[in-house]
């Protein structure tokens, strides 16, 4: 079927009604994925505004790693990227390659595994949006980019530890079904990125990262040397939670040293990790990415609400949910907003989070919430 997506016409595989997604013929298409694509494209622009174009008059090269339909490549090309696509699917290429043409595009598409391929060549930009995990992509994407990796995992089941040995396959990390578990995917997938980047002296940092529905998208500057990578290193480790009261902690370092017993209610814990516990976006760089919003984007209002709560969000490694809490306490919630203000008056620092109406984030711990809000 044909349709019109951020400015460009695309003809892609028709979608099943009551379907979220679309496959045909080996090509896979995502119509619930135009949030993230429509971000993508403000942070390519807002990318570009930070300095990084290559003086030639376009803004570096782009490669749509697994490229199906074509539809982030063509996106990308029509913001002025020298766009590759790549995929092993014949029909998928041939389809990108249509998509570019129909739109007056140039591009290069090749029908091609991304992973080698991404050994044999460099990009400014790579683009990852595998269907399920990422992790087989991870060493070769941090060899082939030079600027900046985009990486969508849709595997949101292992995780936030949901599938447990799934999570710790795909992942080698620990992962744990939490209450606070769009947090949880988060930090996992950053930690799998942080570390292999780091296995070539390679830093990932993290500059704009959102949870929506059922996948994690993440952007990472990529930048050289050893030191910096070691730094990243640094900021991984480990998360104990009750399943109790939900009392958390959280403690930097690469060897583990759980809590035997909760301090707030004196059960057992369980540990997570390692995590990444460093922060999951720069806030400038989202509010500049709210900022290349426009309203040509089929998602623009989502996409500048998800902006302006990330540029609040403050970076503490877990959430809480006030309704979990409320219920715990056997008490009945109140608006947000009283809420954290209860919080905040009683000197506690606190932010909504991008991906909950009743999700937040403070320092202060499960004692120190209730004493503030009850």
């Amino acid at each position: 079927m044909e349709l019109t997506e951020g400015g460009v016409r695309l003809t892609v595989p028709e979608v099943r009604h009551g379907a979220s997604e679309g496959a045909g013929e080996g090509v896979f298409f995502n119509p619930a994925q135009e949030l993230n694509r429509d971000l993508t494209v403000a942070v390519l622009r807002t990318w570009a505004d930070r300095g990084y174009e290559d003086g030639g008059g376009r803004r570096g090269t782009y490669l749509d790693a697994t490229c199906a339909s074509g539809v982030r490549g063509v996106r990308a090309a029509a913001e002025g990227w020298d766009v590759t696509c790549t995929d092993v699917d014949e029909t998928a290429v041939k389809l990108a390659a249509e998509n570019l043409e129909r739109n007056g595009l140039d591009g290069n598409c090749e029908q091609v595994d991304a992973k080698p391929h991404l050994y044999q060549h460099h990009y400014n930009v790579v683009d990852l949006d595998p269907f399920g995990t990422p992790a087989p992509f991870l060493d070769a994407a941090f060899n082939g980019t030079t600027e900046l990796l985009c990486v969508t995992a849709t595997d949101t089941a292992p995780l936030c530890g949901a599938h447990f040995e799934s999570g710790v396959r795909k992942y080698a990390t620990v992962p744990r079904n939490t209450e606070f578990h769009p947090e949880m995917g988060v930090r996992v997938l950053l930690s799998a990125c942080i570390r292999a980047a780091a296995r070539y002296d390679v830093a990932a940092t993290p500059v704009f990262t959102h949870a929506t529905s059922h996948y994690v998208r993440t952007y990472l500057a990529v930048t050289s040397g050893a030191q910096a990578a070691d730094e990243r290193i640094g900021e991984l480790g480990y998360v104990d939670w009750c399943r109790d009261c939900y009392w958390r902690d959280h403690e930097r370092g690469l060897i583990a040293a759980p809590t035997d017993s909760c301090p707030n209610c004196g059960t057992g814990t369980t540990t997570a990790g390692p995590l990444w516990l460093g922060a999951t976006h720069d806030r400038a760089f989202a509010a500049a990415v709210g900022e290349r919003v426009d309203e040509s984007m089929g998602e623009a209002t989502k996409a500048k609400r998800l902006c302006d709560r990330l540029a609040d969000e403050r970076h503490d490694p877990t959430h809480y949910d006030q309704h979990e809490l409320s219920g715990n306490w056997g008490v009945s919630a109140v608006a947000m907003e009283e809420f954290l203000g209860r919080l905040r008056a009683a000197g506690h620092p606190a932010s909504r989070t991008h991906y909950g109406g009743t999700t937040f984030k403070t320092p202060a711990s499960v004692a120190e919430i209730k004493t503030a809000v009850i």
